[in-house]
């Protein structure tokens, strides 16, 4: 499969799973329902019990807002602005509780048993190079500013909200990004893989 683009009006808004709330989901991989990852931006507008996952690990990033709460059965972390952040077990009960009115969470889920994740947070000033091969995959998901991937990449440019999948191959390949801007990048890679 070929790197592709997902534009930030192509998210898909739907009911977190406990009906509690709404979320925009940028992708899962694969598409049905026992998918090992997926991406989406949670929309926080009122204190709510979140959705529990067993078997997932998630990480929260706050994009926007003043800040939320996370409140577990034994402990309380709160995400601060600008992009505070946080990972947790998903069979553990949490409640989110805003600090100051509504925020946005970009949120990570990934099938322990199956997948290692890793989120970074990054400038991107000028260049910025990821390596895929045939258990590494790489979706990069722009906060701010503007990027483009190098000539021999035939997708558009990436805007703030955009987000750009480079899907493993079988072959170890190399994308180089270049522009201005902060970006999360997220790798994923199969368990095997990573041991």
């Amino acid at each position: 499969m070929s790197a592709y683009l997902i534009p930030a009006n192509e998210y898909r808004r739907v009911r977190w799973k406990n009906g509690l709330g709404w979320t925009r989901e940028i992708l899962r991989e694969p598409e049905q329902d026992d998918w090992h990852w997926r991406l989406s931006i949670a929309e926080i507008e009122q204190d709510a019990d979140f959705s529990t996952f067993p078997g997932i690990e998630r990480e929260l990033v706050l994009l926007r807002g003043n800040g939320l709460r996370l409140c577990f059965d034994d402990s309380t972390v709160t995400l601060d602005p600008p992009h505070g952040r946080y990972r947790f077990a998903g069979e553990q009960r949490v409640r989110g509780e805003l600090v100051d009115g509504l925020t946005h969470d970009f949120n990570l889920m990934w099938r322990r048993d199956t997948i290692t994740a890793e989120l970074l947070h990054r400038p991107l000033v000028g260049s910025m190079l990821f390596f895929v091969d045939a258990q590494t995959q790489w979706a990069i998901h722009l906060l701010a500013g503007q990027a483009r991937f190098d000539s021999s990449e035939d997708l558009p440019p990436l805007f703030a909200g955009d987000t750009a999948v480079l899907p493993a191959q079988p072959q170890r390949g190399r994308y180089a990004l270049q522009g201005g801007g902060e970006l999360l990048a997220i790798r994923i890679q199969s368990r095997d893989a990573a041991q």
